[in-house]
């Protein structure tokens, strides 16, 4: 890890080169008022206006993710970046066309010279220096996160006292903490969109067993990361509490732990909604090293 590098894949991270012509960057789906996710649209937006298949999860907590994407198709974070940069619904681009306009670049010349001591640019330093910019962003100081420090002090209100135990009854099992996820692959009882016809985790593994699984999500910054699930279908936070309450489709792959409907009354899911607004991290959604460099 070196300062350079850090700052090398910031300026990846926010430069439209990395896209096939130049208008889409990492940070065009991955905002970080937003957790580095987006909330204007369900499904992710990529080069020419394409609309890609799935939501954009949000980044953050990397290092202890053991698979990344939805359907867990990439399994190092030094190879994640490899998946947008390729796809056609996203940046439409390749590794070989990326290195191209970037060794033709003075600025990047330079910045890869400070690196690595070395001005050629190659795929191995740009994977490299994503990872180094995206590894760090990492989200710890929340309001729930100061509650847990402080070993259950006065920090929370009874209200969020009452929302965490509720949370931890009913939600904890698969949103696990402190990571907010189990990072294991779930059917949490979704319907197939007909548009879509996304099965998840099947599309990787060919197993019938994975059919409609979808990875964990984090739920830290979740006040902030709408729209929810995979396909974007869930406006608010309510609408996904209503979908374990009333919504679950079982079929043979749905997560056991989703048998029984969520059964809350009024006042509790206020209260889980109450405390699920404490893993917002307000330092992490407005720190100046990981914003915009330019």
């Amino acid at each position: 890890m070196s300062e350079n590098e850090f700052q090398l894949g910031r300026q990846l991270f926010y430069d439209p080169i990395l896209s096939k012509d130049q208008t889409i960057s990492c940070a065009s789906c991955h905002l970080q008022a937003n957790s580095f996710t987006h909330t204007d649209h369900e499904l992710s937006h990529g080069i020419g206006g394409i609309i890609g298949k799935r939501n954009s999860l949000a980044l953050m907590n990397l290092a202890w993710n053991s698979s990344f994407m939805w359907d867990g198709g990439v399994n190092h974070i030094e190879l994640q970046a490899l998946a947008p940069i390729s796809s056609e619904n996203e940046m439409g681009s390749s590794l070989n066309e990326v290195v191209a306009k970037l060794n033709a670049s003075k600025k990047y010349k330079a910045l890869y010279f400070n690196s690595y001591k070395d001005s050629l640019v190659t795929g191995q330093k740009t994977l490299l220096a994503l990872t180094q910019f995206t590894v760090m962003l990492n989200s710890y100081n929340s309001k729930y996160d100061k509650y847990i420090i402080d070993k259950g002090g006065d920090l929370f209100t009874q209200q969020e006292k009452n929302g965490l135990k509720i949370f931890r009854e009913n939600c904890a099992s698969c949103h696990t903490e402190p990571l907010f996820t189990n990072n294991e692959f779930r059917n949490n009882g979704l319907v197939v969109d007909p548009f879509l016809n996304d099965y998840g985790r099947m599309q990787i593994t060919n197993k019938s067993e994975d059919s409609l699984k979808f990875k964990v999500p984090t739920l830290r910054n979740i006040q902030f990361t709408p729209p929810y699930m995979h396909d974007g279908r869930f406006e608010s936070l309510k609408e996904v509490i209503s979908h374990y309450k009333l919504g679950i489709v079982h079929s043979k792959t749905l997560a056991k732990e989703l048998n029984s409907n969520l059964n809350l009354s009024h006042k509790e899911e206020v209260d889980l909604l109450v405390f699920l607004r404490t893993l917002t991290d307000y330092e992490f959604l407005f720190n100046d090293r990981f914003s915009y460099p330019f």
